[in-house]
């Protein structure tokens, strides 16, 4: 009898409208663990007569064998018993469950900067800075809003001036530490509460050249010895609402006298309490921007923004 290959996994695939599969991907994320299934959509290669494609196929990778009465139920819910019954389980064998689900991610373009697996390496310009994040990871690829509107104003802010003292909070996969650290060429502060972020970060940093760079440590917020008695002229926390108020204190004690900050992990309608905890802390807002639904804010001491002068008008 031949044993399973080490890293076979299971999927899931439905062949229907784009409609249908983002109601679906939605549906599938709020009621699956995502440290044990990946969820990916995308459109079916267009027809060459017509050029046009209303295909789209929705496809679930799970690590281990998934429970299908219960997935059968939940398509049929939310799209109909015809759905449900078009389902497809099957067995992926000698791949690894993540990397299927985000190989068909395209690289993500945000000004000079470029998120890319292994597989898009080739596609970086020579102008471009590349920032390559494994596909083994199933978080921080770069194609969420909020790692997107970061990098945004990220952008916005190097063509204005040089930050000097750069910290990232709640860094993830370090892809906004990795960021600044490429175009500065210099150290940038990190922390997470999570050890895992924190050694994805190392490893990403060493990937991508940038490992002298990057030292992130595992923290709750700002408390760790690596930053007291420090202050930086530019702060990212790309994390939830309800932590980014109880934050604004700490984060802002650790900002420089022409300092901005960098927000995200917001929805529209938590915009007004975070901006109320900041401006508490004599941070108002300068620049706000939207992508699928989420928001990054600009934010600086007083607002003003020293060295330079901001547009008023917010994006």
């Amino acid at each position: 009898m031949t044993e399973p290959a080490k890293y076979a996994s299971h999927f899931m695939r439905l062949s229907c409208d784009e409609p249908t599969a983002d109601a679906l991907s939605n549906i599938l994320m709020e009621h699956l663990d995502p440290d044990e299934t990946a969820v990916s959509v995308f459109e079916v290669e267009p027809n060459a007569a017509a050029w046009v494609s209303k295909d789209w196929r929705l496809e679930v990778y799970f690590q281990d064998a998934p429970d299908e009465a219960f997935l059968r139920e939940l398509v049929s819910g939310a799209a109909g018993p015809e759905a449900a019954a078009k389902l497809e389980f099957g067995l992926l064998a000698q791949t690894d469950w993540v990397a299927a689900s985000l190989e068909g991610l395209v690289p993500v373009r945000v000004g000079r900067f470029v998120v890319h697996g292994a597989h898009d390496r080739q596609s970086v310009r020579s102008h471009e800075i590349g920032l390559e994040i494994p596909a083994a990871l199933a978080f921080g690829t770069g194609h969420h809003g909020t790692t997107r509107g970061c990098l945004t104003v990220l952008m916005q802010v190097l063509k204005r001036r040089r930050p000097i003292a750069v910290l990232d909070v709640g860094t993830g996969t370090g892809v906004l530490a990795l960021a600044a650290a490429k175009a500065l060429k210099s150290f940038v502060a990190s922390g997470d509460i999570d050890p895992i972020s924190v050694e994805a970060t190392i490893g990403n940093a060493r990937l991508n050249g940038a490992g002298p760079w990057l030292k992130p440590v595992t923290a709750v917020g700002v408390r760790h010895p690596a930053f007291y008695g420090k202050y930086y002229d530019l702060i990212f926390a790309n994390i939830l609402a309800k932590p980014l108020r109880l934050l604004a204190p700490s984060i802002c004690a650790r900002a420089s006298h022409g300092a901005e900050l960098i927000l995200s992990g917001l929805l529209a309608s938590d915009v007004a309490g975070v901006l109320s905890a900041y401006r508490a802390q004599g941070f108002d807002l300068k620049r706000k921007i939207m992508i699928d639904g989420w928001a990054t804010l600009l934010l600086a001491r007083g607002g003003r923004v020293y060295g330079c002068r901001l547009p008023s008008r917010q994006e």
